[in-house]
């Protein structure tokens, strides 16, 4: 299907009078918000913002196609298509002067990105800004969808498609990449409008890319291409409607590439006169605008009849303009509000001892429990690298899996960590529920640019409209001559980011619980799953090994557990120390505080956020002296935060500083065995450590 559209005939209408005259009005709408947002620069820049202007054609074009079963993922720039779908340019300025009754973020997040769940309207999700992510989040919407249809879950009639809106800039990310990678691997109905204007900010297309989007995207086997003049409203209408056809019928990938013309600033910041010179005048000179009127006038239109719709926009436009200019902002007490969606598991629950239950590895807890949720939720599905029927996962922890739910459900991915994190964040969307894996924890470093930008900002940003469901299972830390590259730990990194939440097990019975937990929770969840504790073979682990938990038990996010109590008689004395720790910490600090006869109350965090603030807090009050433990090298970790924290709120309580235990400051495990204990911590050196604080 390499084609560009057929020059039409000029004899007659090729698209129907009433949609070319509502385009008309469209356009003549955006380009008097452009020029009015000029005009009230003093208003209007003091939040940043982008307007469509010279990319009006292509964007109702595209707006026109989709129904309200269809998914859209617009760019900051895609103003027109956005009113296209029906969204009044009030509702926009309501986001440009950051509103309290922005319909898409209660003025939290830029103008011209939507988050819109409403009834007739296709379904957008929040996105970011950043260049090209967009395509991931998108890619993994058609993918849910495809996941749906394939098991019979969607209406056949619906048949809806994703379109992703991009700029041909962006098409030079990575992560494009992955996106249209997956899409022609999985043959997913999505459909990639590649808006092309020759510019970056102030780097021109000769600079940036050595081909188009159009020629790059035939490299990818079974993405179909178009080109299409976008500055031309006939030829992008008929284009896109042949595109939307062909996805929406085929269920097959497809990109269109579209040239514009760049009639606005870059954005209100970096503004068109700094640089663009004699190039802005040639591009007005295929203003979508101008063109349109002039098809119009050459068919049966009169400047008579165009009159009306021009003046008509105006007003509309001014009229909105001081209605959004009055609007109330938002209230300053709720800023606060949507980090998190409400989960529903607030309780402890089901049976975690059964009677005549078996003992089993943290693994098989695992393994077990999301054979659990795959057979009783037809909406989840496991992927990852190598978690397929092949192998099953480099630890196991997915095996038989593809076999009992065939290769839709539990399937390989491509060595491609960043489409692994970002596509849950549309899966989610489309009504999905994924379990993804990252195969080891120092190579999800892929994955920060979706987590960060797409999955912890999304139901903060949409208040509350765009939660993602995601829980991403993550093998860490180091048991014995993994190296560099297989055992590093990573939660410092994590818990930085805000919006997401970071569990870490340290036993079977709660790998169980807190899976199942983390599965049901309507946020982005990072399960963190000890290696070395995987199977207990790491001398002195063997308690991580527990009876297995019935199909019904769960654990709340947030609750840590006392592993172990201190005497009463020592508290008393005041001869006593608490431990926080987590993963292999515990089995360091329970090997080590038998050294120290009822002295020693050992912590397991069991989730690192959210933290239980209050039970750390009653801890340091009742024992007075505190060691925070950790496997990760100390210097600027979560431990030392933790108790830089405890220190400010617990001071007149302490009885000593507070301790920190962890592995040496160095950038990397060193592979030779010997050395990796020389930077870990271990039980004899969290022992001596102990003898030191008790000793205060």
């Amino acid at each position: 299907m390499e084609e560009t559209t057929k020059a039409r005939k000029k004899s007659k209408l090729d698209v129907d009078r009433d949609i070319l005259l509502k385009a008309y009005r469209l356009m003549c709408t955006t380009s008097r918000m452009a020029a009015l947002y000029d005009e009230q620069r003093d208003v209007c820049s003091k939040y940043v913002h982008s307007t469509s202007r010279g990319h009006e054609a292509i964007q109702l074009a595209a707006a026109f196609q989709l129904t309200p079963s269809d998914y859209a993922a617009p760019y900051y720039r895609d103003e027109a298509m956005l009113l296209g779908m029906g969204i009044e340019p009030y509702e926009l300025m309501l986001q440009l002067m950051a509103k309290r009754d922005d319909p898409f973020s209660g003025g939290r997040t830029y103008y011209s990105h939507p988050s819109l769940k409403r009834e007739g309207y296709p379904v957008i999700p929040h996105q970011s800004s950043a260049t090209g992510m967009q395509a991931i989040p998108a890619t993994g919407m058609a993918h849910g969808i495809a996941y749906l249809e394939s098991q019979g879950l969607l209406s056949e009639e619906n048949q809806p498609v994703v379109l992703c809106s991009l700029g041909d800039g962006s098409v030079t990310e990575g992560e494009v990449a992955e996106a249209f990678q997956m899409a022609v691997l999985k043959k997913l109905p999505i459909l990639y409008l590649v808006q092309d204007n020759g510019w970056g900010i102030s780097a021109t297309g000769s600079e940036m890319r050595a081909m188009d989007a159009y020629e790059y995207a035939g490299g990818f086997k079974g993405l179909e291409r178009m080109a299409v003049d976008g500055a031309d409203f006939i030829d992008s209408f008929l284009g896109m409607k042949k595109a939307i056809d062909f996805v929406r019928k085929k269920r097959h990938p497809m990109l269109v590439h579209a040239r514009c013309p760049l009639l606005g600033h870059h954005t209100s910041g970096v503004r068109r006169e700094w640089y663009r010179g004699e190039d802005w005048k040639t591009h007005q000179k295929f203003d979508p605008i101008d063109r349109l009127k002039v098809y119009l006038l050459t068919h049966g239109e009169s400047d008579e009849s165009l009159l009306p719709i021009e003046r008509e926009a105006v007003v509309r436009v001014e009229q909105d303009f001081q209605r959004a200019l009055q609007s109330p902002d938002p209230d300053v007490n709720d800023f606060d509000t949507h980090e998190f969606a409400p989960t529903p598991v607030v309780e402890e629950s089901g049976n975690r001892s059964p009677k005549g239950g078996e003992k089993v590895v943290m693994v098989d807890a695992a393994l077990h429990a999301v054979d659990e949720i795959l057979k009783k939720h037809p909406e989840a599905l496991f992927y990852g690298q190598d978690v397929g029927a092949r192998l099953g996962g480099v630890f196991r922890e997915a095996a038989t899996l593809a076999q009992k739910y065939g290769d839709h459900r539990v399937f390989n991915t491509p060595i491609q960590e960043a489409y692994i994190v970002g596509s849950t964040a549309g899966m989610s969307t489309v009504g999905t529920k994924p379990i993804v894996e990252i195969q080891f924890a120092d190579y999800i470093w892929p994955a920060l640019n979706q987590l960060v930008e797409e999955l912890s900002k999304s139901c903060y940003l949409s208040k509350g409209k765009f939660p993602i469901q995601a829980l991403i299972r993550v093998p860490i830390g180091a048991y014995g001559g993994g190296g560099p590259y297989h055992s590093g730990s990573i939660e410092s990194t994590l818990l930085t980011i805000r919006g997401i939440k970071v569990v870490y097990p340290s036993n079977a019975a709660d790998m169980k619980g807190l899976l199942k937990a983390s599965f049901y929770d309507p946020n982005p969840v990072v399960m963190l799953e000890h290696k070395g504790l995987y199977w207990s073979k790491v001398p002195g682990t063997s308690d991580a090994k527990t009876i297995e938990p019935d199909e019904d038990y769960i654990i709340p996010l947030g609750k840590p557990n006392i592993v172990q109590h201190a005497s009463e008689e020592k508290v008393t004395q005041g001869n006593s120390a608490v431990v926080i720790t987590y993963g292999m910490g515990v089995y360091w600090a329970k090997e080590a505080a038998a050294s120290f006869s009822g002295q020693i109350e050992i912590i397991d965090l069991r989730t690192l956020n959210p933290i239980d603030w209050e039970a750390i807090i009653i801890s340091v009050s009742k024992h007075n002296r505190v060691m925070v433990l950790t496997e990760e090298p100390l210097l600027n970790s979560f431990a030392e935060s933790l108790a830089g924290r405890i220190s400010k709120s617990c001071f007149r309580s302490l009885d000593a500083p507070v301790w920190t235990v962890g592995a040496a400051n160095l950038p990397a495990i060193p592979l030779n065995a010997e050395l990796e204990k020389m930077m870990l911590p271990n039980a004899e050196k969290v022992r001596r450590e102990l003898e030191m604080l008790l000793a205060y």
